[in-house]
């Protein structure tokens, strides 16, 4: 069990004061209008939400993934994953840069995207291929003192508006040994965007981005060339466990929703959460929250004390799996327990039960999840 330190819990406490005054009362609105104010970024990097994790050098705050995890639990509150997904998207596209990037690429563009004056994005997954990232083929061969970037993205969370993306691309020959990682800003020449629609995430941007005669400095390469699969492959671990700590929060989100309604409800003469089978599908709910917030805590534990092995990995891709199905039924029964009311847009299950499912592919689908954890486990 994680027990927080006093600023831990005050950060808990300004965060769930923020996320009720600043985004519970618009996340409806901003649903339907598929976007949510820029201006959020500013607001919650006045707080220190965006900053956490990255060095302080830069304006974030060096502390451990707890911290992350408290996040992701008080942002769940308002019930909208692509809210999190968006306001968040840094965290895919930042990391590769903090470690391996040269200090000039962190300097001009880490410090901008922590004080929420720029937003930054990851491009990875392409129209041909997804998980199997050592297959991409978006090209980006040198040309004098430039990388010139051919070939196509999808699925990019922030796509539309990030000012900087982090791309994967093939510098050298097939598999994994020849991709690279390049800084691609948003404004360069080169480079178009298109609005996806989903089923879910509606106030998330997600964008096709075409990438033409795509001019990009050799500066902008992150790290070594011909060395970008493992920064990839590391930093799908951290979103890999963001995902399972969302899924868990928002399970979470649909028990209270559940048990709330259950207990206003009156059916026939009496509340419903008399009758013995609500009551046993909230006991199962809990049941599926408790397991799955177990797990999570102790791979964040263990991240925090150093101890990531191949066991970890096998753990958190599991742990994502398992997290995902426990919301997947929470959403379905927080849904059913809600009857007409559950499928009327506005109330939070409704809401999460369309986001369930990216929730299952993103950062790596069930299937892979598995294979990857069979591989790590050694059999």
């Amino acid at each position: 069990m994680l027990q927080l330190t006093s600023d831990q819990q005050q950060f808990r406490d300004t965060l769930r004061a923020f996320v009720a005054r600043e985004i519970a009362p618009y996340v409806n609105e901003w649903d339907e209008a598929e976007s949510f104010p820029r201006e959020l970024y500013r607001k919650a990097a006045a707080i220190g939400l965006l900053g956490i994790g990255y060095p302080e050098r830069f304006g974030g705050t060096p502390v451990d993934f707890t911290w992350r995890l408290i996040a992701s639990a008080e942002l769940a509150r308002a019930g909208s994953g692509g809210l999190l997904a968006s306001l968040f998207s840094h965290n895919i596209g930042l990391p590769p840069i903090a470690p391996n990037g040269s200090e000039d690429l962190q300097r001009r563009v880490i410090p901008r995207v922590l004080s929420g004056a720029a937003i930054a994005a990851l491009a990875v997954t392409e129209p041909g291929g997804g998980s199997d990232v050592a297959a991409l083929t978006t090209r980006a061969r040198r040309d004098a003192d430039h990388y010139v970037i051919d070939g196509e993205k999808v699925f990019i969370t922030s796509g539309m508006r990030a000012d900087f993306i982090t791309v994967a691309v093939r510098t050298g020959g097939p598999g994994a040994s020849g991709v690279s990682l390049l800084l691609v800003e948003g404004d360069r020449a080169g480079l178009s965007r298109t609005a996806l629609k989903k089923m879910g995430w509606w106030m998330s941007d997600t964008a096709h981005l075409r990438f033409e005669n795509c001019r990009v400095p050799l500066a902008n390469l992150i790290g070594e060339e011909n060395r970008g699969f493992a920064a990839i492959m590391d930093n799908f671990n951290g979103e890999r466990l963001l995902l399972a700590a969302g899924s868990w929060a928002f399970a979470q989100v649909c028990y209270d929703e559940a048990l709330q309604w259950a207990r206003e409800r009156r059916t026939f003469g009496a509340p419903l959460i008399e009758r013995q089978v609500i009551r046993h599908k909230l006991a199962d709910m809990k049941m599926r929250i408790e397991s799955t917030r177990a797990w999570i805590f102790d791979l964040v534990e263990r991240h925090t004390a150093g101890r990531i092995d191949a066991e970890w990995v096998a753990e958190v891709a599991l742990a994502k799996n398992h997290a995902t199905r426990s919301l997947q039924w929470c959403a379905d029964q927080a849904v059913q327990i809600l009857g007409a009311m559950g499928f009327m847009r506005g109330t939070k299950c409704e809401r999460i039960y369309r986001e369930v499912k990216v929730m299952m592919i993103g950062g790596g689908a069930e299937e892979i999840m598995k294979d990857l954890a069979a591989r790590q486990l050694g059999f």
